[in-house]
């Protein structure tokens, strides 16, 4: 019989369906997890507000390198600059009344006199939206949370402001910059020209009613934006040249931010100590990373480590764990959590056997601190629990991260507010969230074969070809990067077969690269080495505007420049498709 250590250092038994790699195992060891040290890591980090670049950012994170140095990690605090984001004020002035606005990230600053102009109702602020509008020099007023899309398209439609309008009395901050990351001198004139803010559900109403009559608003912002230093916390326990798990999660928050994101750092630190405390059963190492820049710059502090570290990832980064708002209250639903395809069955797996909940399926989206697509590291999770769909409640969030079938609906109404206090956790779902993460990392760590099947991956690729073409009206023929999807899926499949074989290095080593190929395909414009901008698309978004060639004339002058791109798009799809089965067929012989 076998035997391991407790996290307590005592010897256990393993019976023989407690063996390394089995499903028993992996329980076994998430059993460990203790809401009470959870608990005992959160409750300090109350003491701090921890916007992006202040000192007080950086005496938590102090705290939280004090605990990974106790634990046996190789700590490291980087500093860099980054271009932040902060908001000051807002308001708007309407009829000789001020009304309470909140400022946006990234909007623009108005000088001392506002901007005023005719308020115009644009719902939602989708194109659509617009349809018989002409809001040039206008302020538009848009129904929900501000967010880059309706930013991108108010500042194309000539609008000089956007006011916001809350599903609720409450004010959420938001970022509205499109920009991935601290901008280049290429896309820093991506960044919002127009001045943003929201305002609650009640101010709302009376602003609808002055934009039917056709009166106007003056809009007042000040944002603090500029170059500052900022902080990552790297935590490693990892050889030099082994290849690792990483593990990351944004460190920098709204005010206190108990919820977004202290949860998720206390999750890191308990799965940290668990599998620490088991490191001889590692087959691969562990790299935690507690972001900067998450909240108040767009990812850049992700962004600035991907580019800085990219070959280092590139060769060892088996797979991005990503985790963001775990254990509030009232957040039983996880079956919304996001996989990419390859990971999809260790994703059903750890939400099954944790929470007793069937994986929905969802793809990774273009959110959270997901800068490694290009480089090729498939991901895991990120926003994980979620309150259940109540159609009497109204959750800003769930706007933010809805799409398609939903259990789910958002992380409660204190989220992006100075109410995300401690009183908003739940400490026995902040346990079951963790255990859903050191299931996952634990697999990840530890079984022989990684568990990275990418024949779903080939098949959704395929399906997305198809769905594509169809939706272009037949206006580009994709057919035989389809038919290259299929073999490659076919292959994919008859690689996955052999993970059990006993050359357990060469299968890892060949889904090692095939992530390289796949995974900037299925997630990234083509680009490996910048970073695409934040906005939420679907798989192969490159080919994203093919569904607008079926409304366009054949003979325009806007589908010939359309087809145009998405022609060189449709061969880089092709070949990429045609790398990956000469690579398949080559390694399988």
């Amino acid at each position: 019989m076998n035997t391991t250590e407790t996290a307590d250092g005592g010897p256990v038994a393993l019976a023989a369906d407690d063996r390394p790699g089995t499903l028993a195992d992996v329980l076994r060891v998430t059993g460990e997890v203790s809401a009470e040290r959870l608990m005992a890591v959160l409750a300090p980090m109350a003491r701090w507000t921890k916007h992006a670049g202040t000192p007080e950012e950086l005496d938590s994170l102090a705290y939280l390198r004090g605990l990974l140095d106790e634990l046996g990690f190789t700590t490291e605090v980087i500093s860099h600059d980054a271009y932040i984001s902060l908001p000051v004020s807002a308001r708007v002035e309407v009829a000789g009344e001020s009304l309470t606005a909140l400022a946006v990230s990234f909007s623009q600053s108005t000088h001392r006199a506002g901007l005023t102009g005719r308020l115009v109702a644009v719902g939602r602020g989708a194109a659509a939206d617009y349809d018989g509008l002409d809001v040039a020099g206008c302020v538009v007023l848009v129904d929900g949370v501000p967010g880059p899309d309706q930013t991108i398209e108010a500042g194309r439609r000539g609008a000089i402001a956007q006011v916001h309008v809350s599903p609720h009395d409450k004010l959420h901050e938001m970022c509205v910059s499109p920009v991935w990351g601290s901008p280049g001198d290429d896309t820093v004139h991506q960044l919002p020209a127009t001045a943003v803010c929201s305002v609650s559900a009640a101010d709302g109403v009376r602003l609808r009613q002055v934009a039917a009559a056709g009166g106007e608003v003056t809009v007042h912002t000040e944002i603090d934006t500029g170059w500052r230093p900022t902080p990552i916390l790297i935590a490693d326990l990892a050889g030099d040249d082994e290849p690792f798990v990483f593990f990351t999660g944004h460190h920098d928050t709204w005010h206190h931010g108990l919820m977004d994101n202290g949860t998720a750092n206390a999750t890191m630190v308990e799965v940290a100590r668990i599998a620490a405390a088991h490191r001889d059963r590692w087959r691969r190492g562990l790299r935690l990373a507690f972001w900067s820049g998450h909240s108040q710059g767009r990812y850049s502090g992700s962004a600035w480590y991907a580019d800085h570290h990219w070959e280092e990832l590139e060769d060892r980064a088996v797979v991005h764990v990503n985790i963001d708002s775990t254990g509030g209250n009232g957040n039983t639903v996880v079956a919304d959590a996001t996989s990419a395809a390859e990971l999809g069955e260790l994703a059903r797996e750890a939400l099954g056997a944790q929470a007793d909940q069937e994986w929905a399926g969802r793809r990774m989206h273009r959110a959270g601190d997901q800068s490694f697509w290009g480089i090729g590291v498939p991901a895991i999770f990120a926003n994980l629990s979620e309150q259940p769909i109540d159609p009497a409640l109204l959750n800003a969030q769930a706007a933010v991260f809805g799409g398609g079938p939903r259990k789910g609906n958002g992380t409660g109404w204190w989220w992006h507010t100075p109410e995300d206090t401690l009183d908003k956790i739940d400490p026995e779902l902040l346990a079951r969230d963790t255990r859903i993460y050191l299931h996952a990392v634990w697999r990840l760590l530890t079984d022989p074969a990684l568990p990275l099947d990418f024949t779903p991956t080939c098949d959704a690729l395929a399906a997305r070809l198809r769905e594509l073409q169809a939706a272009s009206g037949g206006r580009l023929d994709l057919s035989v990067a389809v038919d290259r999807a299929l073999r490659a899926r076919d292959l994919a499949a008859t690689l996955w077969a052999e993970r059990g074989s006993e050359d357990v290095d060469w299968f890892n080593s060949v889904v090692h690269r095939l992530s390289r190929l796949l995974v900037p395909l299925d997630y990234t414009r083509g680009d490996r080495f910048r970073h695409d901008p934040a906005v939420f698309v679907g798989g192969l978004p490159g080919l994203a505007d093919a569904p607008r060639l079926a409304a366009l004339d054949p003979s325009g002058a806007e589908f010939r420049f359309l087809h145009s791109r998405l022609l060189r798009e449709r061969n880089r799809v092709a070949v990429s498709l045609r790398q990956v089965v000469a690579f398949l067929e080559e390694v399988l012989g």
